[in-house]
Parts: structure tokens; sequence; C-alpha cells
């Protein structure tokens, strides 16, 4: 399922190899955007014709959408985290210190509270049948309000790096870190937590437990491991012809 439009400096939805060098507006804002699918042990027969009960029921599991603005009453933000999301900050919390410790900025924003979360734009969540009419849960969100924070700063970051030689560039948005310095180390460490985040972010909207969704569809608990995830958008080191490329 191909995501390709417009984008800060380069496509959306494309794949830049850099060598010696990251280009943080190619990553994004989203961090760690992707998709997960579970399929459910119903099938089409088993749906209501009508299944606007359906959906209020997710509506009401997951947050979603969102207030203006970094208030603890965001919408789209738990109020109350459900155990399931405890249990997954749990895994982040180690990290988030290293951040928060190091760019005291990513204190003010909406973290441990959007996990499990929706959010806005091109983020859903379906229930769509596959060939055999087998009823599936497929969901598309990312590393919300913390990973957006990280993003828009490291771009801005590397363009004040780059304030002169920023006019060699096609577009200041491809503005860049060398490998090696202390900014290009920073970021790919922060980029690693909010593609963690963003991945436990879509396990807690698909856990039966806490949330709802899958328990809402899944009969004695008969579905399938997760059909797809995304985690490594930006990916290890790879070697092309011997060249260690990002």
């Amino acid at each position: 399922m191909p995501d390709v439009h417009l984008g800060k400096g380069s496509t959306i939805g494309s794949v830049i190899p850099t060598k010696g060098a990251i280009i943080p507006a190619a990553v994004g804002v989203d961090i760690g955007c992707g998709m997960n699918a579970l399929r459910t042990a119903l099938t089409a027969e088993d749906l209501p014709e009508n299944l606007a009960e359906l959906r209020q029921a997710i509506e009401t599991a997951v947050p979603h959408g969102r207030t203006t603005g970094r208030c603890k009453r965001d919408k789209g933000a738990w109020e109350n985290p459900p155990v399931n999301v405890d249990a997954k900050w749990a895994e982040l919390e180690a990290g988030y210190q290293w951040l928060t410790q190091k760019y005291p900025r990513f204190l003010n924003t909406n973290n441990y509270k959007h996990l499990g979360t929706l959010g806005t734009g091109n983020h859903f969540i379906e229930i769509c049948l596959d060939e055999s009419d087998q009823v599936w849960i497929m969901l598309h969100s990312g590393s919300r309000g913390i990973g957006n924070a990280i993003g828009t700063y490291f771009i801005d970051l590397a363009q004040k790096e780059m304030q002169e030689t920023l006019e060699t560039l096609p577009s200041r948005d491809l503005a860049y870190f060398m490998e090696g310095t202390e900014y290009f180390d920073d970021y790919l460490k922060a980029v690693a937590w909010a593609q963690l985040f963003a991945s436990l972010n879509r396990d807690a909207m698909m856990e039966k437990r806490g949330n709802g969704i899958a328990e809402h569809y899944a009969e004695n608990g008969q579905t399938a491991t997760n059909a797809g995830d995304g985690r490594d958008q930006l990916s290890p080191q790879l070697c092309a012809k011997r060249t260690a490329l990002w």
C-alpha cells in the first residue's frame, strides 16, 4: 500500500540512500509511521449490515483527532492511560530520559499520553475483508506528537548547522548531518526511539486488553499475528558494492 505525496525536500514514499550523511527532512516528521493488520476469526457474514455501532466502539476505545496546542486535555490523548499503555511506556522510558536530559525541549510534548492513540491526517483504523471474506482490522499511525517534535527540531537544526552552505543545496529542506558528528549520532538515537514508540503505539491499539479493538471483533482470541509493521524506515547501514549507505 504505497503512500506517495509531496513532502519537504523530497517525496513522501521515496527511498533515498545517502553516503556519510542523513537528511532529517527526508525521514520526515511522522517518524516510524507504518501499518498493522490483524486477522480476526470473523467472516463477512458475521458483520451487521450497519457498522455504525462497531465504528462507535472503535472511536470509544481509541483516542483520535486532536485539540489545538499541547494541552493536557488534548482529545487525541488518554486522560487515564490503560494498563497496556503503561507497560509499553516502560519499554520507552529509559530512551525518553536520555532524550529529555539531552534536549529538555522535548519535555513540553505529548508523549506518554499519546501512546496507543491514532492521531490525525491520513491515520486510520479500518475493518476490511480479504479474498476469502475473512475480517481484518488494519490501522495506520506513527510516533504521534513526540515524533513530530523530534523530526521538526532536527530538521531545523540541520538547516542551522548548514547555514553557510544551504545555498549549494537544491532545497534548504535537504540539509543534512554529517556522519561522525554529535548531532548525527543524537538524531539516529532519537529516530530509533521514535520508531520504537510508533511500533508500540500500533501494538497498543491492536491489543485485546486495554483499548478493546480486537476484543470487539475477535472470537475466542483466534487472531493471526499482525501482518505488517514499520519499525525500520530508517535502516541501519546497508552495503552497496562495498560502500556503506544509510
